[in-house]
């Protein structure tokens, strides 16, 4: 299931947990994917806390407790790291990373708690989500089987990579524009992993977010930045992004195309990729300023001038996916919709 459609089912199962009627959700995925990345951004967008617990660095006794004696009796510490209504909050989510890692003496130890949502004497508080990830046995991480009593404690979702919903999250990450041009120039390189060859570094959600950072901090410095993007993103991904982002000295002139003027849209499907990344770029920045209608209006001019109208298309709908439904108050919308109008409805 893609993220746009996995965020809000766990948005739904936050909301459920003072209802009562949360169940436990398992996601399922690749190394890099985002599956770590979902759960903070739906964290983030509710402003609760995120407790994450890796059972794969753990004990059995570290997540029951240490004991201890009272009279003739044992009772058992209560681990800190757990959810706590005084410490953390009346809301959030209690996060098991790495699940699959744990040994099973430990996700033994963690059936109680993510089914009957208590531990001896520990309970989790309502308002309280319980969300897993792990990797398959497939993804040559260092898995277990998950046990069927475990398994059966929780809802199970598989993550897909899907370039759109990465697209969104980077424009709305600052994520640099040339990657995410690069990217749809060449989008089956968001995620190629071959675990048959267990690379070093390969390409995924999270190693363009590397490249990213590799790219601000290297890009002034063109002797070391092929090494840099290679190290990211692997030798092969890593050399034809920098040979995209050295072929964008002749992209055509973007303020021009801000201010209105006549500029022509380039032949070379590369730069038109990245012009397009570009001007999303700029319709962002330009959001909520007293230009906004004005910058919209000369892109949406601008997006007409593709010779495939599918790259018009590909801009408009990334340039929504950023600014919102702003998009349609501005009249060159009504134009522009009216000249794709054909290959809308084909």
């Amino acid at each position: 299931m893609r993220p746009a459609q996995l965020i809000p089912i766990l948005e739904t199962e936050l909301a459920s947990a003072e209802s009562g009627h949360h169940i436990p959700v398992m996601l399922w995925g690749p190394p890099g994917v985002g599956k770590s990345q979902m759960i903070a951004q739906v964290a983030a967008r509710h402003g609760v806390s995120v407790v994450d617990v890796r059972l794969s660095q753990m004990e059995p006794s570290d997540l029951r407790g240490i004991p201890f004696r009272v009279d003739e009796l044992v009772e058992w510490a209560v681990p800190s790291m757990l959810p706590n209504l005084e410490r953390h909050g009346q809301f959030g989510i209690l996060f098991l990373d790495e699940i699959t890692s744990a040994p099973p003496s430990v996700s033994a130890a963690a059936y109680q708690l993510i089914l009957d949502r208590r531990l001896g004497n520990y309970e989790v508080p309502e308002g309280w989500a319980i969300f897993a990830a792990g990797n398959r046995q497939g993804d040559r991480g260092v898995t277990y089987t998950m046990p069927a009593p475990l398994a059966n404690r929780f809802s199970h979702y598989e993550v897909d990579v899907n370039l759109d919903d990465w697209v969104a999250w980077a424009y709305a990450n600052d994520i640099n524009e040339k990657i995410i041009a690069f990217l749809r120039f060449r989008p089956d390189l968001l995620f190629d992993f071959d675990p048959a060859h267990n690379p070093v570094a390969f390409p995924s959600p999270r190693s363009w977010e590397f490249a990213h950072n590799a790219l601000e901090k290297f890009g002034d410095k063109p002797q070391l930045l092929l090494g840099t993007l290679q190290a990211c993103v692997g030798p092969a991904a890593g050399i034809e992004l920098k040979a995209f982002i050295d072929n964008l000295d002749n992209m055509p002139d973007l303020d021009a195309i801000i201010a209105g003027e006549e500029v022509s849209a380039p032949k070379e499907i590369d730069l038109q990729y990245a012009v397009a990344a570009a001007l999303v770029g700029r319709a962002i920045r330009a959001k909520g300023t007293e230009t906004a209608q004005q910058v919209f209006g000369h892109i949406l001019n601008y997006a007409s001038r593709f010779a495939q109208k599918e790259m018009g298309v590909m801009l408009v709908s990334d340039m929504h996916r950023a600014i919102g439904q702003d998009l349609f108050t501005v009249p060159e919308f009504a134009t522009w919709a009216e000249a794709i109008a054909d290959l809308m409805i084909y």
